[in-house]
């Protein structure tokens, strides 16, 4: 078991180089729930070419902005959410570390229902159940998986990691030959196209459902590399890592919710259940195993990143504890979506959209006070309220609530009812309101992710020169976890 938490990782603990980032990140994204992207980009209303653009940009720009977070990994071999408090202070850093746990725990739980609900409709598909009892043992084992994984920690993860890539890598390989014959390119191609805003909107659904969902958690694994890895390397191994399989699964989820009006339809409600349908029944049981495998890796990754996240918010426990903890969490939410809910894309649309706002406010905020260093960080005074990077300091707390509240006010969400109150600002800045055109183009991720870069860049430079001509600590309090 990993015994770190909070704490530096010791230069004789980091090994490996950046092409082991590829290994995590595939495997966390190679799931089949890449194929239902399809579905919900053309669920915005427009054509085949215009769905791949929005998700060829949307993926390849958010997973490259995990990778430049994963580069203070390297430079601060600590988590993602201490590493911010060079951003944000060592206390007022609390704010997006709970930001960032709800995210986390989030995902994981949306993933490990996706992982029930699948194996549920397999079971019916063969005739085996698929009723209650199935679910309830399929959501044990999932999450016994998961948390197991998770709670184990670094090496662990990154060796499961690793099998799941093969595996599902190449069960998807036959998925996509098996029901190739489905694919109807005169029905795809004559999809008619959206408005830009419709556009747009698909655009930023793709940013908030692949790298904005990552981007708290992308120096977690980076920090068990050597100072002297490549950072370039660090950028363009956690990118291509994560975006391969997404794209590959997207081109081929397009062609299939494309040719099929009722499949599009069904993964609204079941988004890995309703691929099963147009499968041969001899695949159904390596159908689940790709399907299970390839969620539980997005959700080890999630359940491991959500204790750091809480320990970062202030929780006074060993890392196994915080992991288990979020555990117990992802289990009520699991059953909550598998046994109560009704529908499961609305809600699922409106946590990415809203909780994509604050989290985006904080990757600009971050990448760009990551970009104004020309240091590393000063290890000892990212646990010290005292040292050079302060305890509360105001500016980029105040940017993270402005962008947010302005983002906020610029989406929309009239799917999930107690997020109605969303979209004030569409009517006043003259975007024809909650039901104008503009109303579902999710200006408010762009905006936050912006007003946060640019904001950093114009208020903070600085600040953090002042930082960089203090003279480094005289300890390395490489055991520090406050």
């Amino acid at each position: 078991m990993e015994t770190h938490g909070l704490d530096v990782i010791a230069d004789t603990e980091r090994k490996g180089t950046p092409r082991t980032l590829f290994w995590p990140w595939f495997g966390a994204n190679v799931s089949i729930l890449g194929l239902s992207y399809g579905a919900f980009a053309l669920g915005f209303g427009i054509s085949f070419w215009q769905a791949l653009a929005a998700g060829v940009v949307g993926i390849v720009f958010s997973f490259l902005l995990c990778g430049f977070v994963a580069v203070a990994g390297k430079r601060g071999s600590a988590p993602t959410m201490v590493l911010g408090r060079a951003a944000y202070g060592v206390r007022g850093n609390r704010l997006p570390s709970v930001i960032s746990w709800i995210l986390t725990v989030g995902w994981e739980t949306v993933l490990c229902a996706l992982a029930t609900m699948a194996t549920a409709t397999v079971f019916d598909r063969l005739g085996w159940g698929g009723g209650t009892e199935t679910k309830v043992v399929a959501l044990a084992v999932v999450a016994a998986l998961t948390v197991v994984v998770g709670v184990m920690g670094f090496d662990l993860i990154m060796r499961f990691q690793t099998v799941i890539t093969v595996v599902t890598g190449v069960l998807t390989v036959v998925y996509v030959a098996l029901v190739a014959d489905h694919v109807h390119w005169s029905a795809v191609s004559s999809v008619p196209a959206g408005s830009a805003q419709e556009f747009i909107g698909a655009l930023v659904f793709m940013m908030t459902g692949f790298g904005l969902g990552w981007v708290n958690a992308a120096a977690d694994y980076s920090r068990y590399l050597p100072r002297t890895a490549s950072s370039r390397g660090v950028i363009g191994w956690t990118a291509f890592g994560a975006s391969l399989a997404p794209l590959l699964l997207l081109v081929f989820g397009l062609l299939l919710a494309g040719s099929s009006s009722g499949l599009s339809e069904a993964v609204a409600a079941d988004p890995i259940g309703a691929l099963t349908t147009i499968l041969p029944t001899w695949f159904l049981v390596p159908f689940a195993v790709v399907a299970v495998l390839g969620l539980v890796g997005g959700a080890v990754l999630d359940i491991y990143s959500s204790g750091l996240a809480l320990l970062s918010a202030g929780l006074r426990v060993p890392r196994y504890v915080a992991a288990l903890f979020d555990g117990v969490l992802m289990i009520a939410g699991s059953i909550y979506i598998v046994f109560v809910a009704d529908d499961f894309l609305g809600p699922f649309m409106g946590f990415l959209t809203t909780l994509g706002v604050p989290i985006a406010a904080w990757c600009g905020i971050m990448l760009a006070d990551l970009a104004l260093r020309s240091r590393d960080y000063d290890e000892p005074d990212l646990y010290r309220p005292t040292g050079r990077y302060g305890d509360v300091p105001l500016i980029p707390l105040l940017l993270t609530l402005t962008a947010t509240a302005l983002g906020w006010g610029l989406v929309t969400n009239s799917t999930a009812n107690w997020l109605d109150w969303q979209g004030y600002l569409l009517g006043p800045l003259g975007l024809g309101g909650r039901s104008g055109a503009w109303a579902y183009a999710n200006l408010g991720v762009l905006a936050a992710l912006a007003l946060g870069f640019l904001g950093t860049l114009a208020l903070r430079r600085g600040t953090i020169r002042a930082q960089e001509a203090q003279a480094p600590s005289p300890t390395a309090d490489e055991g520090a976890t406050a």
